[in-house]
Parts: structure tokens; sequence; C-alpha cells
């Protein structure tokens, strides 16, 4: 049975860290690399992430400029993520939730935007759903279920 268009299953390929990810009609690999004791078959799951939001990003402003009729030519979005302090303290290492993961997002907009134009798109790449899911409160539901 496939998913439903809104539904995402993913499946071990194998005994392996390889994931096959069925999303909708649209199939997927993820994996680790192979310091981390994958075989690199697809991106690992941070990568998902980024991708998930770095295109969400790019889709919001070009539907923006588009609704302005602002001359946008192009959107890159570049996307990195690190576990930082989350505050200076003597006991950083400590693993109580003092450290968070840092997501940058580095946009270029190609064309010939205003500076004003290129300030509202910048604000608006915060209102992307994938951002505000990431930045609002949050709950997953686990539950074993029967095979």
């Amino acid at each position: 049975m496939s998913p439903s268009p809104y539904e995402v299953v993913v499946t071990e390929i194998g005994k392996t860290l390889a994931q096959r990810i069925q999303a909708g009609r649209h199939a997927l690999l993820a994996d680790e690399p192979v310091p981390s004791g994958g075989s690199d078959a697809g991106p690992d799951p941070y990568a998902l992430l980024l991708s998930a939001l770095g295109a969400c990003t790019a889709m919001t402003l070009r539907m923006y400029a588009d609704r302005k009729k602002w001359p946008l030519e192009g959107v890159t979005v570049r996307l990195s993520q690190q576990k930082i302090h989350a505050r200076d303290c003597a006991e950083c290492e400590r693993d109580d939730g003092s450290r968070i993961d840092r997501i940058t997002r580095e946009i270029v907009l190609s064309g010939p935007l205003e500076d004003a134009q290129k300030q509202r798109l910048l604000e608006i790449a915060d209102r992307c759903p994938i951002h505000r899911a990431l930045m609002g409160k949050k709950e997953i539901v686990t539950r074993i279920v029967p095979s």
C-alpha cells in the first residue's frame, strides 16, 4: 500500500543504516557517512532537515516576489548546522542542554532588486512554514503499531 501524499514512510534497507524514504510518490535515500558507520548512500538526516528548510525558504521567497512582481531572477539558499554552547559557562561540556543546534542560512538573491526589497525578502524568509515549524512549539507523538 503506498503512502498518502502527505505521509512519509521510512524503511531500513537490509540491516544497514541506509533508509528508503517514500514521501507520497517520491522516493529518496538517507544514510550516514562512512566514518559514522553508514555507506553514504544518501544525505544524512541533518542534511535532509536543512534541505527542507532551504527548499521551503526558496519557494516562499519565489512566491512572494512573484506576487509582488519584483524582479527576482534567482534564489540560492546555503545552510549549515552545528552544535554550540547555549551560554558561556564553566560546565558547558555537561550534557544538560547547555548546547543548542545553530542553523546558519545564507540567501543569495539574483536580479535588480532594490535594497528595501532585499530587506523585505530577508524578513519573509523567516515566515516559511518549515522555519516556523522548527522555531515553534513542537510535539512528537511516538507509538509502536502492529506490523
